[in-house]
């Protein structure tokens, strides 16, 4: 399979200090076109981090190590055209005084070079692929008008509206009820086969990044402990800590 990403070495501390603890430490992944890889782990174990990372979205203070090269590009990836990055607060990651039409629009103007009524048509088009109802009057609506479900189906319009071949969500459910959270995913499955994208897929949740990855990495306290297919990843975990979060996972369900 064509390697799209390779992650190779890669650490980040965000401190300019010393003997700052690093945020991420020696990662070695490589990311395959047209997979979806999820990334799980508990709060502050780099999953994140590796997110923003890839997408150049790390704060400017952060000191990177190793390197991500991409030889799936010909040249270097545009964030925003190449890749596509859905947030976990959808209200975060909309403008609060544009009507989400408009946000939508933005992007198909600004990398695909349409013009503003034809952009604002795609934004339309776009509204109805999420699956949102109404899409003329969702696209003339401000994001307080709407649902977090609605405004995370926004934002993913947005994020897919330039045509990426690498979509990132980065725990794009986490914010949302347990039903819209399964609809976002079955959302993100259809779109991203349909579109043939490659999915980077940030969860702490084992059981939703299961249901979804092809593949998935555990990371814990910045490092990447297990790395391997969904199927054999669940039935035959490696890792002590990728069993412990399989059992929370069955404990919640009891």
């Amino acid at each position: 399979m064509r390697v799209l990403a390779q992650i190779s070495g890669f650490g980040v501390t965000y401190s300019r200090e010393k003997n700052a603890n690093p945020a991420l430490t020696g990662i070695d992944l490589d990311l395959h076109a047209g997979e979806k890889l999820a990334i799980i782990g508990e709060s502050g174990s780099g999953k994140s981090t590796i997110a923003l990372a890839m997408a150049d979205l790390l704060p400017l203070e952060a000191r990177l190590h190793g390197s991500i090269t991409w030889p799936g590009y010909p040249s270097r990836r545009k964030p925003g055209r190449d890749i596509g990055f859905v947030f976990q607060d959808p209200a975060g990651s909309l403008n609060p005084v544009l009507t989400v039409g408009s946000q939508i629009a933005e992007v198909v103007q600004v990398h695909l070079g349409s013009s503003k009524p034809d952009a604002f048509r795609a934004a339309i088009d776009l509204i109805d692929r999420v699956r949102l109802p109404d899409p003329e009057r969702i696209a003339r609506s401000y994001p307080h008008q709407l649902s977090g479900g609605q405004k995370q189906r926004v934002a993913i319009a947005a994020a897919i509206a330039a045509k990426p071949s690498l979509l990132i969500a980065d725990e794009a459910t986490s914010a949302l009820d347990t039903i819209v959270q399964a609809e976002i995913v079955q959302l993100i499955r259809t779109l991203v086969e349909a579109d043939k994208m490659t999915l980077l897929f940030i969860s702490h949740d084992i059981a939703l990044a299961s249901s979804l990855a092809d593949r998935i990495a555990v990371f814990r306290s910045g490092q990447l402990v297990e790395l391997g297919s969904t199927e054999t990843l669940i039935r035959s975990p490696q890792s002590a800590y990728t069993q412990q979060l399989l059992d929370a996972h069955l404990a919640v369900e009891a």
